[in-house]
C-alpha cells in the first residue's frame, strides 16, 4: 500500500468522521486493496472483495465525500478486515 493510500485509510478511521476526503482517493484505496469495481448506472458503483459488497453513489457535483459515505467506507473496510 502506498503512502497516499495509508493516509486515506487513516483519514477514514479518524474521529470525528472527516467529510472532506475526496471520493477518488477512497476509490483508489479500495482498488489498491484488491477490490473489484462494478460500475452501475449513473453514479452507482459497487466494490467487492472476499464475497463482501459495498454499494455507493459517487458524489456530484462536489468531489468530497459526505460523512455518511466515509462511515459506510469504514464499515466496508472493517468487514474485509482492513484497519489502520
Amino acid at each position: 500500500m502506498k503512502g497516499k493510500h495509508r493516509k486515506t485509510l487513516e483519514a477514514i478511521f479518524t474521529n470525528p468522521v472527516n467529510g472532506n476526503i475526496q471520493w477518488s482517493s477512497i476509490e483508489e484505496l479500495f482498488v489498491a486493496l484488491g477490490c473489484v469495481v462494478v460500475e452501475g448506472s449513473g453514479s452507482s458503483v459497487t466494490f467487492e472483495k472476499n464475497g463482501r459488497r459495498a454499494y455507493f453513489h459517487r458524489p456530484h457535483p462536489q468531489k468530497e465525500s459526505l460523512r455518511y459515505r466515509v462511515t459506510d467506507a469504514r464499515h466496508f473496510l472493517e468487514s474485509i478486515g482492513v484497519k489502520p
